[in-house]
């Protein structure tokens, strides 16, 4: 290897090992995220009925396995077996009643249970003060959407508990294919289809982190788009959208960083509020360093980790559609050095 390659091929490699800590943290998070720890009431009324499916069928398999285990051992064979046939029962007409009835009324019982929850989560009336935030997927990241400001990959909402509950309402729409919104601590899954609008709503009642994940095959980085929920007292949350509404910082000592960003084709796909950078095809970069991952949860956000990503998005994501920019290392360190700036 020439000197000259042993730099990017150092990064890249670093890159390399920093694609494992996200996926670790989601590993050691998957106790948190579980279906059955619910902290919304969406959520709450998922657990209910798959709760009530679980006791059901486990019903059921008990039944069954019991009477597999008494024939096993009630008609096996004996030593003192003559080897005829026991007596053969060629029908009845109450095991068949039985066996036609039970299950239909248990199938009946289950999709009623199902159709009356699914009606009161979609039905259910939306607050005048509730947050509206739209949620569009793209291969493969989130754009989250507020009035008045867009970010990406994390979305923040505030606590919905006590006399002031805000619910949060979400718009879910799709850029180019089927993706499927689920945070299963807050909700149940609802897909985002192309040239469709769906909705869903979540009320978390506890302040933390909730992870998610696309949950519709989106294509070869499907399982790297991943999103994060962070739930905030309401003052908290308040100074949040406050941060974000402000224009990007302006760092005089970023000034040659700023430049290549607006005269590179960065501009055409990324907004920087304050600045001639209006694209809308990649995520908005205004509060860019305010976000723990990279790429939707690709890497950790870093210096080292933005740096190998704008160098070589396809390395960090294969199939990634952000085109590498070809920059000399001088240019490359001017920009990263800029971006750092967008708090």
């Amino acid at each position: 290897m020439s000197g000259d390659a042993v730099i990017p091929h150092l990064v890249l490699s670093t890159a390399s090992h920093l694609l494992l800590a996200p996926v670790a943290h989601a590993a050691n998070d998957v106790a948190t995220s579980s279906v059955f720890s619910p902290v919304s009431a969406p959520a709450d009324s998922v657990v209910r009925v798959a709760t009530l499916v679980l006791i059901v069928t486990a019903g059921i398999f008990a039944v069954v396995a019991s009477l597999l285990v008494y024939s096993v051992v009630r008609f096996r064979r004996r030593a003192d077996d003559d080897g005829s046939e026991p007596p053969q029962v060629y029908g009845s007409d109450r095991i068949e009643l039985a066996w036609t009835v039970i299950p239909i009324i248990t199938v009946f019982v289950l999709c009623l249970v199902t159709a009356r929850t699914v009606y009161d989560v979609q039905a259910a009336p939306r607050p005048a003060d509730a947050l509206e935030v739209t949620v569009v997927g793209h291969q493969w990241w989130w754009e989250i959407r507020y009035p008045g400001f867009a970010t990406a990959n994390e979305m923040h909402v505030p606590v919905s508990e006590g006399p002031a509950a805000r619910p949060t309402f979400l718009a879910l729409e799709s850029a180019d294919v089927a993706h499927s919104f689920w945070v299963p601590r807050l909700a149940g899954k609802t897909d985002l289809i192309p040239n469709r609008h769906n909705r869903m709503w979540i009320a978390p009642r506890e302040p933390g982190l909730y992870l998610g994940q696309c949950a519709e095959f989106c294509g070869t980085q499907h399982a790297h788009m991943l999103l994060r929920v962070v739930v905030e007292p309401a003052a908290e949350y308040a100074r949040w959208v406050a941060a974000q509404q402000a224009p990007a910082a302006d760092d005089p000592d970023a000034s040659a960083g700023r430049r290549v960003f607006e005269t590179t084709a960065c501009i055409n796909c990324h907004t920087v509020r304050g600045t001639v950078a209006t694209g809308r095809f990649g995520p908005d970069l205004t509060h860019l360093m305010s976000r723990a991952t990279l790429a939707a949860g690709a890497a950790e956000m870093s210096r080292i980790s933005l740096r190998a990503w704008i160098d070589d998005p396809d390395h960090v994501k294969p199939g990634a559609l952000m085109p590498a920019m070809q920059l000399d290392d001088a240019a490359t360190d001017q920009l990263v050095g800029y971006l750092m700036t967008l708090r």
